[in-house]
């Protein structure tokens, strides 16, 4: 087993930190990079379109700008004369280019790794994102709507690729902790690119947002294609004794047979973890798109303003998913409850409280505090997801995990399409009774799709993850306990 190169082994001497973990952040910083060059658009887009005007009846629809908050309401000069409708259909491009590469991603990362697959997509959604400020002032939306779609072929392959890396390095007594700390990266990249966006528009013109996050994005890359590696088994500087840990942990199947749609396709629990996905990339992804309107048009928040209470939901968010995390692991191993139960549990809380407080903030009207902490709750209740469903794949399917994330986050992103530009549709002025809509119709969404995935689900392991179209069930001592 020790075929590692002698200078690897004295390189790994210098490291404190094992591999795993290391892995781990790094997987982190990508999800983080991939959703601060996603969501800073969002911020953006409300000092790129014409100041609205409101009437007398509209303007008793939105509330009334905050007396004590003295800085500008919006920059001056926006020149862009987006309808509602098209604002949505531009945030919600990039999901177009995002559905296209998540199978494509998932396959190529089964069955070369996910270094390279994961690497290579986040660089280049940053050299898209470099370019947005100079296709926005030569092409308009239809060049920015083009680029949002390049982006979104960029990060397609985030997920599965780094699902494949989490099931060759997270052993299934750590998954709950890595897997949250990886998945946590998206919370904290809406908290930076809601935040930090609206710092940045506060004192400097708007390209300086693109040209931030994409020079952050491309530093990223340089470090994580030097340290990082797809398997322990190739890593050159690993310390000995975690590479026996995990090749003893995690059993490395490098010739996997080929994928076995035909079970995939045919499986309940698939479809159950599909249901869950729509539910939570439904309720997510308004949230991370259309919070910081919400706050602009409706609440009349300041640029700086905006962007503070729009991250502060994921600041809370990513909290209780890396605490969930260590809270599902500890139900497993201490058998107080096994992992599909624990998976359901988590689920539930993560789709039935972000509904109930995401509609009760609608009705709050423009008590600033309350509807920032019923936001806040909302969203902070959503990150047991990431102790939930968010792992049911590598619980499901080790071998295939890659190509299992790649269909139902696929399949999910379509929401990601369709939830901004029907916002934009049910919201033509931008008032409070029609946003009072949207968020019934997530209340409904979250509730019908978590009750699928509560009677159907699994975190057990499938019988077609030894790579055969076969039904016949795995022995117990594979499955999950």
């Amino acid at each position: 087993m020790s075929d590692q190169p002698e200078w690897g082994v004295k390189l790994s001497k210098f490291f404190i930190i094992p591999q795993r973990v290391i892995l781990a952040i790094f997987g982190f910083l990508a999800i983080f990079n991939a959703y601060t060059m996603r969501v800073c658009l969002s911020q953006v887009i409300t000092v790129l379109v014409v100041k609205k005007n409101y009437t007398k009846d509209e303007a008793a629809a939105v509330c009334p700008p905050d007396p004590n908050d003295h800085s500008p309401m919006t920059r001056e000069g926006g020149s862009y004369k987006w309808s509602e409708e098209l604002q949505g259909f531009i945030l919600g491009s990039f999901y177009i280019g995002y559905i296209i590469t998540h199978l494509p991603g998932g396959l190529l990362a089964d069955k070369f790794g996910g270094k390279w697959t994961l690497g290579i997509g986040i660089f280049l959604t940053a050299l898209f994102t470099l370019a947005t400020p100079m296709a926005i002032d030569f092409g308009g939306s239809t060049a920015l709507i083009i680029l949002r779609i390049l982006m979104g072929l960029g990060e397609g392959t985030t997920f599965p690729a780094l699902s494949v890396l989490l099931s060759a390095w997270a052993p299934a007594s750590e998954r709950g902790k890595l897997g949250a700390l990886v998945l946590g990266g998206g919370q904290v990249g809406s908290i930076a690119g809601n935040l930090l966006s609206g710092l940045i528009l506060d004192k400097y013109e708007w390209p300086w947002v693109f040209y931030f996050f994409a020079g952050v994005a491309i530093f990223w890359f340089i470090l994580f294609v030097l340290l990082c590696y797809s398997y322990p088994a190739k890593h050159p500087f690993i310390k000995p004794s975690e590479r026996e840990y995990l090749m003893n942990e995690i059993p490395q199947k490098p010739d996997k047979p080929p994928t076995p749609f035909k079970s995939i396709l045919v499986s309940l629990p698939m479809y159950a973890l599909i249901s869950a996905q729509i539910g939570h990339d439904w309720g997510f992804y308004i949230m991370v798109t259309d919070l910081p309107k919400y706050m602009a048009d409706v609440m009349r928040f300041s640029i700086k303003a905006n962007g503070l209470y729009s991250s502060l939901p994921y600041v809370t968010m990513w909290i209780v998913s890396v605490a969930s995390g260590f809270v599902a692991d500890a139900m497993i191993t201490r058998n107080c409850m096994n992992t599909t139960n624990t998976r359901k549990l988590m689920t539930a809380v993560a789709a039935f409280g972000p509904a109930i407080f995401m509609v009760a903030a609608s009705y709050a009207g423009c008590d600033r505090l309350l509807v920032v902490i019923l936001f806040t709750i909302s969203m902070g209740l959503m990150g047991t997801y990431y102790a939930g469903m968010k792992l049911t794949p590598l619980d499901m399917s080790p071998n295939y995990a890659g190509t299992l994330m790649a269909i139902t986050n696929g399949i999910g992103a379509i929401t990601g399409v369709l939830s901004p530009y029907l916002v934009g549709v049910m919201t033509p002025n931008a008032n409070m009774m029609e946003w009072r809509m949207v968020f019934w119709v997530a209340f409904i969404i979250l509730f019908i799709t978590a009750i699928v995935y509560i009677i159907w689900a699994s975190g057990d392991v499938q019988p077609f993850d030894d790579g055969t179209n076969s039904f016949k069930k795995q022995p117990k001592s594979e499955a999950a306990k």
